[in-house]
């Protein structure tokens, strides 16, 4: 059964299968129609997030175990609520001292049954598996190493050792196993295991083979059989070698009946694959529309050439995006992906080896190649299958026009030739048997870890003259979405995925809706935004690209009522510097720096010059609440399965994570809960209004403030309504003159039952004069 929608749980130790029981009739209550659960299966013991898997064939015994599992299925049936599970397919964690399945592996090296579960190029490792986990490099850690109970240990880690080993001497026996202890710093260029992205914590799974498929799906399998879990969503398909197959496969072994959607991130106006046998996406290509309808096209670019101006022309603190994402690229496919990239050198070398005509293309013109094409695809991964036909997005993503740029890093045309090459490779159009399948879909998904890490973990911490667009799927170089573009936007849905996700708030956004919506309004004043720094320029900062993140974090970050919290934004800008990269890093830590960033926010955020914060706050509080509750509105009637997470049915600040992963509570309902009840409800009173077969039909408002409305209907029965840009139409005069035509019949208001209206013209002065947003439903008498 399609969701109506979802209400994501952040399940944890100190969250189980028991306390998220108590909460569903609270859920319930809100008009969801299914619990969406974070992964469930046995992970590291005390992960806060559960996408450390390391045994599938179990559920969380810290959550509950399968028996709390089906306790809280059987809880939310009695309420009429059903089972979303979101799988994590790609990778396992990389700990063997819980992980059965790799710690066979490390004993018995490639003979290990379980040795083709993953993702390991023994070869490149001279027969051993390169495990980065000593905090220094090995000679200086002999004496940590030591033998016990048939163990090696080190510290609180614990490895297998091969059989008839244990009783050499420690560098003999060190050499005899199938795995090498190493310096952490290694895994950045001598790893020979696909990770994922950067994490080396994280070992990649070879589910495109139906052995290891069936393996780590079989406890999933049963409870979708027995009718535990009722959909799916898949974490991270662009890490597989093949997404589509596997996605295949998965829809085979449901037999169809789960509701599946796919953390695919989608870059610009990239569709989804139509072949894919899912309901659509989790909803990131939805937030970034619906972000950008709140946002001012022109201050958004007004902010942009203050920030460069702010911040100074020096690399990555003045730059512009594109620039910014491009050095972000170079960066990140040198240093942090050298490992992945060298894999997929050795394996080109081999292919042309083998081909007499390919022979005299150098390893190093290869390695070039290979890196100055993967800087410029310009979507997450293409999906090429070795030996299959090219699709239009393939070509698209590795171009000949990347080609021919690519080609500009050769000092000689002849040598450049080894990008034709490499890109022949990349669309499964050159070479033969296994390292053709291999090249292919390594690069695929070398691609889409280097796209990840560069613009959403290094760039988006980089360019930041508006925060509220730095988010998953967002294009902080274009962040105004105009209604005509969000309306066709909207009109694709309902024709090709009616049931796709949508989201406004995830574990992963690096700020919650609420914060993003406070932010945006900036976009419509930079004068005064402006006006703000000038008042906050005694406050020393470590250099300006911090001062003006750290500002506009605080101001999203603090409502009205209350001082900014301190504790908590200093974790979350740690992790922007670092992130970012340029004066401090997670693997090159300046701790002067760090101090540095730690006094700023004792002396401003978390000091007396928040004041002036908080009261630019107020005085754009009613444009605050335009946004927050017109984003709500709009993500909860749009076409698709809107996800709630938790809290956000209410007021949630919330900054990147750890933050926005505490345990869920509940807490007193506020203006936004009202319209997220009513919405909800309306969903579920009315289904046929919002099902998949559900007409969206934009509605246009007419007269001088007409672009400040955006409206539509669902099915004729549901109009939702909203005002976008407030500020900006308080200052040219409000809503004079300007009316939205009603289809006929009669409407009630939903967050206002008393009232009611006509079908056929209204003024939008009328329609919005209780709140910034309008629910009407269609009276059925």
């Amino acid at each position: 059964m399609t969701p109506t929608s979802t209400y994501r749980l952040q399940l944890q130790p100190d969250f189980p299968f028991a306390t998220a029981a108590k909460a569903v009739p609270y859920v319930a209550a809100l008009g969801v129609s299914h619990l969406h659960l974070s992964p469930v299966l046995e992970a590291v013991p005390g992960s806060t997030h559960g996408y450390d898997v390391v045994d599938h064939s179990r559920v969380r015994a810290e959550l509950g175990g399968e028996e709390g599992l089906r306790r809280l299925a059987d809880r939310a049936r009695e309420y009429g609520l059903g089972i979303v599970l979101d799988i994590v397919p790609n990778h396992m964690a990389t700990a063997p001292g819980y992980n059965r399945a790799l710690w066979e592996v490390l004993r018995e090296g490639p003979a290990s049954p379980y040795a083709r579960w993953f993702d390991i190029n023994w070869e490149a490792g001279d027969g051993k598996l390169l495990l980065p986990v000593l905090p220094g490099p090995v000679g200086g850690e002999l004496a940590e190493l030591r033998v016990a109970d048939g163990m090696l240990h080190h510290g609180e880690q614990r490895f297998p050792l091969a059989a008839g080993t244990q009783e050499l001497p420690l560098p003999a026996l060190l050499d005899a196993q199938h795995y090498r202890p190493a310096w952490w710093r290694l895994g950045r260029t001598e790893l020979n295991y696909r990770r994922f992205f950067t994490i080396s914590e994280l070992i990649g799974l070879r589910v495109e083979d139906p052995e290891v498929f069936t393996a780590t799906h079989a406890k999933i399998l049963e409870l979708v059989r027995d009718g535990v879990v009722d959909g799916l969503r898949i974490d991270h398909p662009d890490g597989l070698a093949d997404p589509e197959g596997y996605l295949r496969r998965l829809n085979e072994a449901t037999g169809g009946a789960c509701w599946t959607v796919v953390e695919k991130i989608l870059t610009g106006d990239e569709p989804l694959p139509a072949s894919w046998p899912v309901a659509g996406t989790t909803g990131y290509d939805a937030l970034h529309r619906i972000d950008g309808l709140f946002t001012d096209p022109v201050g958004a670019d007004e902010l942009a050439h203050r920030f460069r101006d702010f911040t100074g022309p020096a690399g990555d603190r003045g730059g512009y995006w594109e620039a910014t994402v491009r050095r972000a690229m170079y960066k990140v496919v040198i240093d942090e992906l050298g490992a992945e990239t060298a894999a997929l050198a050795r394996i080109a070398e081999r292919i042309c080896a083998a081909d007499v005509a390919l022979r005299d293309h150098a390893p190093w013109a290869l390695r070039t190649a290979i890196r100055e094409l993967l800087v410029r695809v310009p979507v997450y991964r293409p999906y090429a299958v070795a030996g299959g036909p090219c699709r239009e997005s393939d070509e698209a993503a590795v171009s000949e026009e990347a080609a021919r740029q690519a080609k500009a890093a050769f000092a000689v045309p002849e040598e450049a030739a080894a990008v034709d090459v490499v890109r022949e490779l990349a669309l499964g159009r050159l070479g033969g048997g296994r390292d053709r399948t291999a090249f292919c879909a390594r690069f695929a998904q070398t691609s889409s870890a280097l796209r990840a890490k560069a613009v959403e973990d290094t760039a988006f911490y980089r360019h930041v003259p508006l925060l509220s667009a730095n988010e998953v799927g967002g294009d902080p170089g274009r962040p105004a979405v105009s209604p005509e573009r969000f309306h066709d936007y909207c009109a694709r849905l309902a024709r090709d995925w009616p049931a796709t996700g949508t989201v406004l708030t995830t574990h992963d956004t690096k700020r919650s809706a609420d914060v993003r919506a406070r932010i945006s309004v900036l976009s419509e004043c930079p004068d005064r935004w402006d006006a703000l720094l000038r008042q906050l320029a005694g406050v020393a900062a470590p250099d300006a690209q911090l001062a003006w993140q750290t500002w506009q974090t605080v101001f999203g970050f603090t409502p009205s009522e209350a001082p900014p919290d301190g504790a908590r934004i200093e974790p979350a800008l740690l992790k922007s510097v670092r992130e970012a990269g340029l004066h401090t890093s997670w693997t090159e830590p300046d701790p002067v720096y760090e101090q540095a960033v730690r006094d700023f926010v004792a002396a401003g955020p978390a000091g007396r010059p928040r004041e002036a914060v908080a009261r630019l706050g107020r005085e754009l509080a009613p444009h605050i609440r335009a946004n927050t509750l017109g984003a709500a509105l709009v993500h909860l009637t749009m076409p698709g399965v809107p996800d709630i997470y938790q809290r956000t049915e209410r007021e949630y600040l919330a900054l990147v994570d750890p933050d926005n992963r505490e345990r869920f509570r509940t807490g007193p309902p506020d203006e936004k809960t009202v319209l997220t009840v009513a919405a909800l409800r309306l969903r579920a009173e009315r289904p046929h209004a919002f099902a998949e077969s559900a007409t969206y039909t934009p509605l246009m408002a007419t007269g001088p403030a007409a672009d400040h409305c955006t409206a539509f209907s669902r099915s004729g029965e549901v109009i939702s309504a909203v005002t976008r840009l407030s500020l900006r139409l308080a200052a040219s005069g409000g809503w004079s003159g300007t009316v939205l035509e009603l289809p006929a019949g009669r409407w009630t208001d939903a967050l206002s039952p008393d009232r009611e209206f006509p079908g056929g013209p209204i003024s939008l002065t009328e329609l919005l004069s209780a709140s910034p947003v309008a629910l009407l439903a269609r009276r059925r008498d």
